[in-house]
C-alpha cells in the first residue's frame, strides 16, 4: 500500500512553527488588501456618478479566460425590483474606488451613461472582440 504524501515531511519543526505563528498573525480577512479586493466583495458595489449620485451597483465581472484579468465590471442600472433594470459593461478601466464612498465612482456624464452599450436582463451580448472594440471606445479605450 502506497503511503500518502505528507507536504509538511519536507519542512523543520522550526520552520512549520514560523508558519504557524505567521498565519496566526494575519488579519483573518484574507481576501483583500490595498490593492487586491475579492470579486464577491465587488458584487453588488455602488457606482456613483462624479456628483455623487448612486447611479447603479456591479452585478458581476467579466473576466479573461486566458489573461486572468478583469475586462469589464456590469453594472446594473435603474429598473425596480429587476423589472425595466438594464447592464452597462464598464471597462474595469472607467472605474476608480473612492473610501469615502465604499464604492465606485465612474468618471463620465450621467447623460452619456444613459446613451452607453448596455443590455436587458434576457439579452447577452457576443462578448466577442467586436463587442469589447465597441464598448471599449465608447469610453475612450483601446481593446
Amino acid at each position: 500500500m502506497a503511503q500518502a504524501f505528507d507536504p509538511t515531511s519536507r519542512y523543520s519543526d522550526e520552520e512549520l512553527t514560523r508558519r504557524r505563528d505567521f498565519d496566526r498573525s494575519r488579519p483573518l480577512d484574507r481576501d483583500e488588501s490595498s490593492n487586491l479586493i475579492s470579486s464577491d466583495k465587488v458584487d453588488g458595489t455602488a457606482v456613483y456618478a462624479t456628483d455623487g449620485e448612486k447611479i447603479g451597483h456591479i452585478s458581476y465581472l467579466m473576466i479573461g479566460k486566458r489573461s486572468g484579468r478583469v475586462e469589464y465590471a456590469v453594472m446594473s442600472f435603474g429598473g425596480f425590483l429587476g423589472i425595466g433594470e438594464s447592464y452597462h459593461p464598464l471597462p474595469w478601466d472607467v472605474l476608480d474606488y473612492d473610501t469615502g464612498k465604499g464604492g465606485y465612482v465612474v468618471n463620465i456624464d450621467k447623460d452619456r451613461l444613459r446613451d452607453a452599450p448596455r443590455y436587458g436582463t434576457n439579452d447577452q451580448p457576443a462578448w466577442d472582440r467586436q463587442y469589447g472594440e465597441n464598448v471599449f471606445g465608447y469610453y475612450g479605450f483601446m481593446y
